[in-house]
């Protein structure tokens, strides 16, 4: 099995970029809730050893968590996080959310920092909008290690978010199946309609 490492963030720490960042997005799929993206900044002299960083797709819930506090509170790392709303989603469409996304959490990290990134490394095939260089990686969450790491952060944070929204719209089951197009969930849009954080643009949806 492949696993993330630095092997892209090393070549860029030799070309002279001291603080490159990673990003990554949950949530581009789902039919409801927001996408939240991750991004990761790490110096080019930490000494991070860490175990168990992979996608987040190919990881547990538990391990996901167990990481996330890992990182969220390792001295050698810092980590935004970005959030677009199902509104903006349907305003300005999920690619151009997911861009907004991550210019957030590149922004909340820069912040903590106190440091602006000298290059992005992003999952996918686009570019965000930022005068910072930048290189896309597809499947990057699964071959560089920041954007693993941001995938985590946005992944988990993604999730207890939709935990929250099961509590003030308990019959979509949203604690189950996080606002993606499962059996059960056409289910209970058949039964009951979209709820005020369904993406009113995306398909089935926008047939209600």
């Amino acid at each position: 099995m492949q696993y993330p490492n630095f092997s892209e963030e090393k070549k860029l720490w030799k070309q002279g970029y001291n603080f490159v960042a990673g990003l990554d997005e949950a949530g581009r799929g789902p039919l409801a809730g927001p996408v939240v993206a991750g991004a990761v900044l790490i110096n080019k002299n930490a000494k991070i050893l860490l175990k168990g960083i992979n996608d987040s797709k190919k990881l547990s819930e538990r391990q996901r968590e167990e990481i996330y506090e890992v990182l969220t509170n390792h001295p050698a790392i810092t980590w935004g996080v970005g959030v677009a709303s199902e509104k903006i989603i349907d305003r300005i469409n999920i690619l151009e959310a997911t861009k907004l996304a991550m210019s957030k959490a590149l922004r909340q990290a820069q912040g903590r920092l106190k440091k602006t990134a000298d290059f992005l490394l992003l999952d996918g095939n686009f570019k965000i909008h930022c005068a910072t260089p930048q290189k896309s990686v597809v499947k990057g969450d699964a071959k560089v290690m920041s954007i693993a790491m941001a995938s985590i952060i946005a992944k988990v944070t993604r999730d207890r978010l939709m935990q929250k929204f099961h509590k003030k719209y308990p019959q979509y089951g949203f604690d189950k199946h996080k606002g993606y197009g499962t059996s059960a969930h056409f289910a209970t849009l058949e039964k009951f309609g979209p709820c005020q954080i369904h993406r009113k643009t995306f398909y089935p949806v926008n047939k209600y």
